[in-house]
């Protein structure tokens, strides 16, 4: 009996001594604590400055630059010249449309001033000359049938009575020409017509030697020189018009849930590290980027710093969550994207994998819903080691 207890003993001292070999052969895994504290979610994405409005300037006429009086940076205001073109040809052709002008006036002047009169005067006296024919001939024929004159004196008289009939119909004719319900007044009216379009035409050509600022604004480009002979469409000037600040970032289609109009975004110019300032989200694209997987978000700022320049690029961070107190792990602990994840444990010298439900996610930290409490250790780095793989505990992290 002594010697069956005695080889038990044994037995158990062998076995608790290979289990401690084993252990102290087996790999030591790093582990890391779960904690509580705030956390706070964000996006951190580029972006850069847009000019709310862009216009590209150009001549609508054919002509050689006389000056240019703006160079890249500068502010205008609106209607303020820019760019000027030689004039002198289109000078030349405006007088000449304004002489035209006149000369058209004048004629139509004249037709209504002494073509008029003069015509009513003729009418007057053809209607006269007709009366004392129609007289003449009635006596005539009187005195025909009481036999006192030949036949060819009432064939005269007749001929008199048409000729003066033919006279009044011309003259009305000429008084109504002249009157301006004729063929001749309508085409003086058209002459006339005619030479003030031109002589607008050459103004108007005149004004568009002079390139103005649309608006108020900064032009951010220049293509012409003094000199250069330039064309209808091609661009000289690129004007940037004021309005509120606008900056436009490209966001992964994966956060689209994440994203809401008006919420506060951190924003970072590379040029300026040390100044950052604050924008909100103004819209979000209806759309997103099949070539990229972006989205396109647009931010609006209310105190834009002055550094700020068109196509500045910047780095803009969005909270998208915050919570005042959560149990975290680091990021790198927690397998899988969604709202579960797993964690790996060490369970009697061996790993063991574990769900747990997961809330707010940032670059360093994972929020832990459900599956762990404060205090309880999973391994730092799980996809080191396959579950059921003998382990022992490493230092903490």
């Amino acid at each position: 009996m002594k010697r069956q207890i005695w080889a038990l003993s044994a037995v158990s001292c062998l076995l608790a001594g290979t289990t401690g070999w084993l252990l102290a052969r087996a790999p030591a895994q790093p582990l890391v604590t779960v904690t509580s504290g705030p956390l706070a979610q964000s996006l951190v994405f580029s972006g850069r400055v847009a000019a709310r409005v862009r216009v590209e300037l150009g001549a609508a006429v054919t002509g050689r630059v006389a000056q240019v009086l703006v160079r890249e940076g500068d502010v205008a205001q609106a209607g303020q010249l820019l760019v000027q073109l030689e004039t002198d040809e289109l000078r030349a052709q405006l007088d000449q449309a304004g002489a035209l002008v006149q000369s058209a006036r004048a004629r139509a002047d004249s037709q209504r001033e002494l073509a008029l009169p003069t015509s009513l005067a003729t009418l007057a006296q053809a209607d006269a000359n007709l009366a004392v024919a129609r007289q003449e001939a009635q006596r005539t024929q009187a005195l025909f049938a009481r036999g006192f004159v030949a036949q060819a004196r009432v064939d005269e008289t007749e001929r008199a009575l048409r000729v003066a009939q033919a006279q009044v119909q011309a003259a009305q004719t000429g008084a109504r020409v002249n009157a301006g319900t004729g063929n001749e007044a309508l085409q003086a009216r058209l002459r006339v017509v005619e030479a003030e379009t031109a002589a607008a035409l050459a103004q108007t050509r005149l004004q568009q030697t002079r390139i103005r600022a649309p608006s108020a604004g900064r032009v951010v480009a220049r293509s012409v020189d003094p000199g250069q002979v330039v064309q209808p469409g091609k661009v000289l000037l690129q004007f940037a018009a004021d309005g509120p600040t606008q900056l436009i970032g490209q966001a992964d289609e994966k956060f689209l849930a994440l994203l809401a109009p008006g919420q506060l975004a951190t924003v970072l110019a590379d040029a300026f590290p040390e100044q950052p300032f604050q924008a909100s989200i103004s819209s979000i694209a209806p759309s997103v980027d099949p070539q990229r997987g972006t989205i396109e978000v647009k931010f609006s700022v209310v105190s834009p710093p002055a550094f700020l320049r068109e196509d500045m690029t910047l780095s803009l961070q969005l909270q998208t969550g915050r919570r005042e107190q959560a149990l975290t792990l680091p990021a790198s602990a927690v397998l899988g994207a969604g709202a579960e994840g797993r964690v790996r444990r060490i369970v009697d010298g061996r790993v063991s994998e574990q769900t747990v439900r997961v809330g707010l996610r940032t670059l360093e930290r994972v929020e832990i819903v459900e599956g762990l409490t404060a205090g309880e250790s999973v391994l730092a780095q799980p996809l080191s080691v396959q579950p059921g793989a003998r382990v022992r505990a490493g230092e903490p992290r």
